[in-house]
C-alpha cells in the first residue's frame, strides 16, 4: 500500500542561471542587423521581377522585328 501515498510527490529541480558574459548592447546590435537585412532582401526580389519583365519585353520586341 506504500505505492499510492499522495504525500511523496516528486518536484522538478529548480536552478537560477545567470549568464557570465551577457552584453545587452551586443544583443541589440544583432537584432538591428537582422531587421535591416530583411529589408535588403525585399529590394532584391523587386529587382529580379524588373529583370524578368525587361527580358520578356526585349524578347517581344526582338520577335516583332524578325
Amino acid at each position: 500500500m506504500g505505492i499510492f501515498v499522495p504525500s511523496r510527490r516528486t518536484t522538478h529541480r529548480r536552478f537560477s542561471y545567470e549568464p557570465r558574459h551577457y552584453d545587452p548592447k551586443r544583443d541589440e546590435r544583432i537584432r538591428h542587423r537582422i531587421r535591416s537585412g530583411s529589408r535588403h532582401r525585399r529590394r532584391r526580389s523587386g529587382s529580379a521581377a524588373f529583370l524578368i519583365i525587361l527580358l520578356a519585353l526585349s524578347a517581344f520586341v526582338y520577335l516583332q522585328l524578325t
